[in-house]
């Protein structure tokens, strides 16, 4: 029997961990958003100059594709020490290497001072910032996950994902205040590089919280196993082959599951940019108030979803929200195309709100898909897997589809496409609402283990701080 003195503890510990996991999320998206809405509005300009507007962009956006290059490999290597040394550790470097690489963007000199050195520069730190985020994203949900108990882990665990959307909050309020107070030739001059370099401000008021939680104690108590194994003389394998080995359908399923949640991200926010300024002529502050008001629906909806998945299971809540992407994606152009303001914000909103109904189950789904001893490298792996084959490509596919054809309509049947995989995928998994992470999913084979504790011991009776 757990005392109210104790539970009330692990309540407290579990809104640090959140706190922590939130802040560095919201920075690291911020810088990696930041990237994107630049890619838009600046750098095909500065770093990629090009006769034709669209042409400009798209190749700005090849660029801002290449971070997602880096990302599965940062998941590898961020998930292998992350499972071997532990989540909080390498949540602190990925934070100072994205802050770091974003603050040297704001630093840099354009193509009309050091010629082609400009982009290249600019490339390098995008793949710094490409492999920061591939291993941030899995240290952050999961270091929530094993710290909440299993009833109330869908809530938790959605905090971190609305990083996502606060860091586009930021990203896009500061520009959109730099673009209301700027002129569009100070702004072009030197008014971008302001929001690059207030990321040295939020990486150390980040890293400040992120010290000071704890590491997990589900990794705790599977380091001690790890640990015991060795003195018997048992080696394990690297986690991504372990996870390979084991798991290959579950890293199959996060994939799918993050395809068109992925993709309907950067077509309602980084590609919209580019829409609404180049295709339908309007000012960029259009779009981007659109996009601001949109965040901040969509940062209030994730957990909300979180905690609706709590009560009705993680594949019926994502199952609502790429359902209505499927068919939101051919409303949502005919309602920007309108060009009036509300309109657009209403297209917007309700598009991320379908989004955050993929994304607000997500962290806890796909942590519930692996074993503790691998679940950092499973979870980034498959995360960042879908990263290339969805989000890279998405504002340059949706970008060329758009200069090709003229109209939006191949970009609405690419995005519903999208949608109705993440779809299919969702609906032939399995439900993982509920699971004690201390138990295997999987037997050293790779088959369902059902019960065997991970750590090779009864999994202790944990309070759920909810």
């Amino acid at each position: 029997m757990v005392s109210s003195k104790t539970a009330a503890a692990s309540a407290r510990s579990i809104k640090r961990v959140v706190a922590a996991s939130l802040i560095g999320t919201t920075v690291e998206w911020y810088d990696f958003f930041l990237y994107g809405s630049a890619a838009a509005l600046v750098f095909n300009k500065l770093f990629f100059p090009a006769a034709d507007p669209l042409t400009g962009t798209l190749i700005a956006f090849i660029t801002y594709a290449i971070g997602f290059v880096a990302r599965p490999l940062g998941g590898v290597v961020f998930g292998h020490f992350g499972d071997k040394v532990g989540r909080k550790s390498l949540l602190v470097v990925s934070l100072i290497m994205m802050g770091g690489a974003t603050f040297a963007m704001g630093l840099l000199p354009t193509y009309a001072s050091i010629g082609a050195a400009a982009p290249v520069l600019l490339t390098v730190l995008r793949l710094v910032q490409g492999f920061a985020l591939g291993g941030e994203w899995g240290g952050a949900v999961l270091i929530v996950s094993e710290h909440g108990g299993d009833r109330h882990r869908g809530f938790w665990a959605s905090w971190p994902q609305s990083g996502a959307p606060g860091g586009n909050l930021l990203a896009t309020g500061v520009l959109a205040v730099l673009a209301a107070v700027q002129s569009d030739a100070a702004f072009l001059a030197w008014g971008w590089r302001i929001p690059f370099l207030l990321s040295g401000v939020l990486v150390a008021v980040g890293l400040w919280i992120r010290l000071s939680v704890s590491e997990s104690p589900v990794f705790l108590a599977a380091q001690a196993a790890a640990r015991a194994e060795a003195a018997r003389g048992t080696r394990r394998k690297a986690p991504v082959v372990e996870v390979l080995r084991r798991s290959p359908r579950q890293v199959l399923t996060a994939i799918g599951t993050r395809f068109g949640e992925n993709i309907s991200y950067y077509v309602l926010t980084s590609f919209l940019l580019v829409y609404v300024t180049t295709h339908l002529g309007l000012p960029k502050s259009t779009a981007l108030n659109a996009v601001l008001i949109g965040s901040a629906v969509h940062f209030a909806a994730i957990p909300a979803w979180g905690a609706l998945s709590d009560r009705i299971g993680r594949r019926p809540v994502t199952l609502i929200g790429s359902t209505g992407m499927a068919l939101w994606a051919f409303a949502f152009f005919a309602l920007v195309d309108s060009g009036s303001f509300a309109v657009i914000t209403a297209a917007v909103t309700v598009g991320l709100l379908l989004h955050g109904a993929m994304y607000g189950p997500q962290a806890a789904f796909i942590s519930e898909m692996f074993d503790t001893e691998v679940r950092y490298s499973g979870a980034s792996l498959g995360s960042q897997l879908a990263s290339i084959v969805a989000g890279a490509l998405a504002p340059v596919i949706a970008v060329e589809l758009l200069r090709d054809h003229g109209s939006p309509l191949p970009v609405s049947l690419y995005l519903s496409a999208a949608a109705v995989v993440t779809t299919v995928t969702v609906a032939l998994a399995r439900e993982t609402r509920g699971r004690d992470l201390a138990l295997r999913v999987t037997g050293p084979g790779g088959g369902a283990a059902g019960s065997a504790p991970a750590n090779g011991t009864a999994a202790a009776a944990r309070p759920d701080p909810a």
